[in-house]
């Protein structure tokens, strides 16, 4: 931004400030303003024209302090822009492309683009068929995801959502993906955690994170979803896929909720404004698989997180934007009690897309899995009435436990789909007895998947032979001892 007499001999227009609310301010003048458009005060603060009267213009200011009444305001003839470019991987930047680490520096781009724009049409997308993989098995397997899908991630409030979101970064900056996330108005050792995370794992040249921390003003965090979103499609027009976490939108709702209460807004559901749908609506549709001029096809995936309250996915907030995903993934808080870790439920998580990017493989591994899942779930009601269990039932019983036990995960632990796959064929054929030994040899068949290219071929050559689970089965059991003695475990 230049100074503010350089915009006042640009539009020749001055206004003075009636009102201040906090973060709202309240301008007389401006005869031209238009909504969105930027305003400079003399006082070096700057803000955007939420709304426009006969008398006033609305502004919402991105300063940490009110601005005072009688101070002068003029126009700038622009919208709000972010600066976007390849300069951004490995930073940790705020809404408007500034370092947040002390003493970190970097060539700012000298691009910029309008942080609110229309989504793209109909006409330049492309049916989504492509698998995104997140390194989390249950996930890749019962509720599977495209590139290009907008998924949302809801449960409780520490029951692992954060952690599956950075399993999922992980998994897709080592495959290539750009991934951006944007962290809505956390706390500082939040941000710091993700950096610390992302360093760890050797993938912060593939990532950026856009933050606003608690104590930002509420026009900061406002904007932070916004500047993820528009980065993501600068990457995208550059031939690139990405990825968008948003952390959280329900603290981007609330906050917005503040800013509009305090403008005095007629308060709807829950008191949130009446357009808060229209705008995360708005903001997800920017998501999607797109066809580029050059008929290149990429993609812009998006995972909204929301908080639900003592499992209730009923909210206000979270219904609406259900509705304006293709699938929510439900972190259950009553399976986290329990320790399963990720404490996702498959029974009421859903993927609307997903499904329809799986080879017949993975299709018919998920039908057999959800079944097995289903007659345990019946089995277990069953027995709280005292009923035997018979040869079969007990057969149900142990094999749901061992996929339970191969579900298992670490906050930080992605592992491949191929070697997921081989491994359930392990599994399936009852290759272990005990859960302990079957524990320490999924750790053993791990790690030296990742050491061994001769393991990683023979996995990647069962998978690409094997159409269905049928026949993956019949080439695992033929197979089994040289697979294992390959993969170190004897």
């Amino acid at each position: 931004m230049k100074s503010f007499d350089h915009y006042l001999k640009l539009t020749e227009e001055i206004g003075f400030v009636e009102e201040s609310r906090q973060s709202l301010v309240y301008v007389r003048g401006l005869p031209n303003a238009t909504i969105q458009e930027i305003i400079m005060f003399e006082t070096g603060e700057s803000g955007i024209i939420l709304s426009l009267t006969s008398e006033y213009a609305e502004i919402l200011t991105y300063s940490k302090y009110p601005v005072k009444t009688g101070v002068r305001a003029t126009r700038t003839g622009s919208k709000q822009e972010m600066p976007v470019g390849f300069e951004v991987l490995g930073q940790t930047v705020d809404s408007f492309c500034n370092p947040l680490n002390v003493g970190s520096t970097f060539t700012k781009p000298k691009v910029s683009r309008p942080l609110d724009v229309s989504p793209t049409g109909i006409a330049d997308r492309k049916r989504i068929e492509k698998t995104f993989e997140t390194g989390v098995a249950i996930v890749d397997f019962l509720v599977p995801l495209g590139k290009g899908q907008r998924e949302l991630v809801i449960g409780d409030r520490k029951t692992g959502k954060t952690s599956f979101l950075y399993q999922t970064i992980i998994k897709q900056a080592k495959l290539g993906t750009i991934c951006i996330y944007a962290a809505i108005g956390k706390k500082k050792a939040d941000i710091k955690r993700a950096e610390a995370v992302f360093k760890k794992h050797g993938i912060e040249n593939n990532t950026v994170i856009i933050a606003s921390g608690a104590e930002d003003p509420s026009g900061i965090i406002y904007l932070t979803p916004f500047s993820a979103m528009t980065l993501a499609e600068y990457f995208r027009d550059e031939g690139h896929d990405v990825l968008v976490v948003m952390d959280d939108l329900f603290t981007h709702a609330k906050f917005y909720r503040e800013i509009m209460l305090i403008g005095r807004r007629f308060p709807g559901r829950n008191a949130y404004p009446a357009d808060i749908f229209y705008l995360h609506a708005r903001l997800l549709e920017r998501a999607g698989n797109f066809l580029l001029k050059n008929n290149a096809e990429v993609s812009i995936t998006c995972l909204p997180a929301v908080d639900s309250v003592q499992g209730d996915i009923a909210g206000f907030i979270q219904t609406n934007l259900m509705s304006m995903t293709d699938g929510h993934i439900y972190f259950d808080v009553d399976l986290f009690a329990k320790g399963r870790r990720p404490a996702i439920n498959p029974f009421i998580s859903v993927s609307r897309v997903g499904r329809q990017t799986q080879s017949s493989l993975s299709l018919s591994l998920n039908r057999e899995i959800i079944s097995l899942l289903t007659s345990h779930n019946q089995i277990e009601s069953f027995s709280h009435f005292g009923s035997e269990t018979g040869p079969d039932t007990k057969r149900i019983l142990t094999t749901a436990e061992r996929i339970f036990t191969f579900f298992t995960q670490g906050a930080t632990e992605v592992t491949d789909t191929n070697l997921q796959i081989v491994i359930f064929g392990l599994l399936w054929l009852e290759t272990w007895q005990e859960i302990p030994t079957m524990e320490k040899d999924i750790e053993v068949l791990q790690k030296t998947y990742l050491e061994s290219p001769q393991a990683q071929a023979m996995v990647k050559e069962i998978v690409a032979s094997s159409p269905t689970l049928n026949d993956m089965l019949e080439i695992v059991k033929k197979r089994k001892y040289d697979l294992l003695q390959t993969m170190g475990v004897h």
